[in-house]
């Protein structure tokens, strides 16, 4: 399981600014496959900061997806609600968020 480097403060902080984020990604019935993961470390290299939706179909629930990209991506989840996912990864050359945190 990845470790999380964010304090609670900044979490929330990254919940509000998500608040407003559309979801990027959609995971269906074909899962965590290989071209989802690819997807989403493209996105969260141009991004940092994603949501992600799991669709109904899905053979896992949203907490097991969070898990699965949070391990493979390195990345921290800040939020699972419902269906939503928040995800979080700081790009080192330009740290969009850095101002937040």
């Amino acid at each position: 399981m990845y470790e999380s480097k964010l304090r609670s403060k900044q979490r929330a902080t990254l919940r509000g600014v998500a608040m407003k984020l559309d979801p990027i990604l959609h995971i269906g019935k074909g899962g965590v496959i290989d071209t989802v993961i690819k997807q989403a470390d493209d996105v969260l290299t141009a991004r940092e900061l994603i949501k992600v939706k799991v669709l109904e179909n899905c053979e896992y629930d949203s907490r097991e997806v969070a898990n699965i990209l949070s391990d493979t991506l390195q990345c921290e989840v800040i939020q699972v609600i419902g269906s939503r996912i928040v995800l979080y990864r700081r790009n080192p050359e330009k740290g969009q968020y850095d101002d937040y945190l």
